[in-house]
């Protein structure tokens, strides 16, 4: 699916949206619950990772800001990404529904969804107690181990 996300221009016309869309959801979903951990166990971003946080992003109190921020401003449904951009920098991004950072030639390291079937039985609609919340969840292990890989290919 992921190859089929990354080069979407190329997949048939009449099937496209479908595409991005149910492929989206699917790969979005998938990499969202490999990037969660029981409360408190996640750890902390370690290794090449930590440090490119502090130097692409500012550090990690600046990435939960932005993206809390993004989060909340996200109209609708959608997601927050932290992802590798084309150059190997760290960047912060939304995009709408069920849309891929693949398809913007980026590299997903960790989506934070919006949508309210996220948060809405926790937080009802205070979306902003949700990304605040959700960093108590996050599997930096995980993450920091995406981040090394693709670094490295």
């Amino acid at each position: 699916m992921d190859e089929l996300l990354k080069n979407l221009a190329n997949v048939p016309e009449s099937i496209r949206t479908a595409v991005r869309n149910q492929g989206g959801g699917h790969s979005n979903h998938s990499l969202f619950w490999q990037t969660l951990s029981a409360a408190g166990k996640g750890g902390a971003p370690k290794g090449d990772f930590a440090k490119a946080i502090t130097e692409d992003l500012g550090g990690l109190d600046k990435v939960k800001e932005e993206a809390g921020k993004l989060g909340a401003g996200l109209f609708g449904s959608g997601w927050v990404w932290l992802v590798l951009d084309g150059g190997k920098n760290l960047t912060i991004l939304t995009l709408p529904n069920q849309d891929s950072p693949l398809t913007e030639g980026h590299y997903p390291l960790f989506g934070i969804d919006v949508w309210e079937h996220a948060y809405y039985l926790k937080y009802k609609n205070v979306r902003a107690d949700y990304l605040k919340a959700i960093w108590n969840v996050v599997n930096w292990d995980f993450i920091s181990d995406r981040y090394a890989a693709a670094m490295k290919a």
